[in-house]
């Protein structure tokens, strides 16, 4: 079983919105983290793997800030790669990973040529649903429920 940790945490105050890097925030079942724009639906929370980011800012040769992929957590010794389907456990949440998140043109407004590197082997991350509600935050265990 794959293990691994909560390295960041962002909040999006609405769409289009700056990231607000944040210690700890709440899920929702059913919703997504509180406070955050993005609320219901199947991409009520998004999630990044801090060393596929890391790969494709080194393909690019450039240093960006990872709040500019506008994911809710980076998460650290978490493959998220083809992991449709599966139940992670991230603090007291549990979220059901639904599909791989497309990197869209606002990764090129961060960085001329990120959106083509972001889109190999999921390196522009996952989105899922909040299965299980509770407290999230920098630190904490990420492992797959099943």
């Amino acid at each position: 079983m794959s293990r691994g940790e909560v390295v960041k945490i962002w909040l999006k105050r609405f769409k289009g919105g700056p990231m607000d890097r944040v210690m700890f925030a709440e899920a929702v079942r059913g919703r997504g983290l509180a406070g955050n724009a993005n609320q219901g639906g199947k991409r009520q929370v998004t999630l990044i793997d801090e060393s596929r980011w890391k790969e494709a800012c080194a393909e690019l040769g450039v240093d960006v800030d990872p709040s500019a992929r506008r994911a809710n957590v980076m998460l650290r010794g978490i493959d998220l790669e083809g992991m449709r389907g599966r139940t992670l456990r991230i603090g007291q949440m549990l979220v059901r990973i639904y599909n791989e998140t497309r990197p869209c043109e606002q990764m090129e407004d961060a960085e001329p040529g990120l959106r083509a590197a972001l889109q190999p082997r999921w390196r522009g991350g996952a989105y899922g649903e909040v299965v299980e509600g509770g407290v999230i935050a920098v630190g904490d265990v990420a492992e797959w429920d099943d």
